[in-house]
């Protein structure tokens, strides 16, 4: 996947060629690896629930890639720290 970064949107072309627009909503660093939280860019801000994927940068060919997570355990934890993440930047607009 090829990718764009920008302010909070990142724009990826999958192997397939199709583009997607990618709201950066958090990301953390797990055993010296970027994940990130991301949700379609023009998802519904009325929506009930938020469809967010997370996804790993790796280096493919000296660039880098988001590609999915594999491993059960590693989601998990990765999940976590995100949340945890989340919560805390929504603590700190609190008291801004």
């Amino acid at each position: 996947m090829e990718q764009d970064y920008g302010a909070n949107i990142i724009s990826i072309t999958d192997e397939d060629g199709v583009e997607y627009e990618l709201e950066v909503l958090s990301s953390v660093t797990y055993r010296g690896v970027e994940y990130l939280a991301l949700t379609p860019a023009d998802a519904d801000d009325d929506a009930e629930e938020l469809e967010v994927s997370i996804l790993k940068s790796v280096e493919e060919d000296g660039e880098p890639v988001l590609v999915a997570v594999e491993d059960e355990t590693e989601l998990e934890t990765v999940y976590d720290l995100l949340m945890q993440s989340l919560f805390e930047d929504g603590e700190e607009d609190e008291e801004d």
